[in-house]
């Protein structure tokens, strides 16, 4: 990754890193293996990790820029048989405060954006995988979880993502934004 990194930066400066890479788990503490969190922990905690350490270097030494990662609600809510995936997108907004609380000085702002459920591709197989013929009453009801009655879509997501990295938000830093459809503070 440090290597990759280099070579960008030879082509000018990094000034933003979105880390956006993350698998998903289905499990209880009982239920997930310690080969399934440590998985989980590789890719969604140790990835975001070492792209943040082999980019943070580049920043500083060009005066600035913007982390943003891509972390979830299952992250700051108790969701049932999510434990590794809750665990590790715990873990990416607890490394997104420390961050930007750390690199406040050398003009490093660093966020998260916690999504909802976002209808993608991924939604999609693992509908067909877990519900042979039953994929539209799936999704139905998986959309009609979320308070606002409908999954969230890429764009929206890119839409917070593109202005989160821009400098109209040269003020926010440190900071969790729920994209939840009202999942927070709606439900019930």
């Amino acid at each position: 990754m440090i290597s990759l990194l280099d070579e960008l930066s030879g082509s000018g400066p990094i000034h933003i890193l979105v880390n956006n890479a993350g698998i998903s788990h289905i499990g209880s503490l009982e239920n997930t293996t310690d080969a399934d969190f440590e998985r989980l922990f590789r890719v969604n905690v140790k990835g975001f990790y070492n792209c943040m350490f082999a980019s943070i270097g580049h920043m500083k030494a060009s005066g600035g820029g913007v982390i943003l990662n891509m972390a979830s609600i299952a992250g700051s809510s108790g969701l049932s048989d999510r434990f590794a995936y809750s665990m590790s997108k715990g873990a990416v907004i607890a490394m997104t405060y420390s961050v930007a609380k750390d690199y406040l000085s050398y003009n490093i702002r660093c966020n998260c954006i916690s999504p909802a459920r976002v209808h993608t591709p991924f939604v999609d197989g693992y509908l067909r995988n877990t519900y042979p013929g039953r994929e539209k009453e799936m999704f139905e009801k998986l959309s009609k979880a979320q308070p606002i009655g409908r999954m969230a879509e890429p764009n929206e997501v890119a839409s917070l993502a593109l202005f989160l990295c821009s400098d109209e938000a040269s003020f926010i830093t440190g900071a969790d934004y729920p994209l939840d459809g009202g999942f927070f503070n709606l439900r019930g």
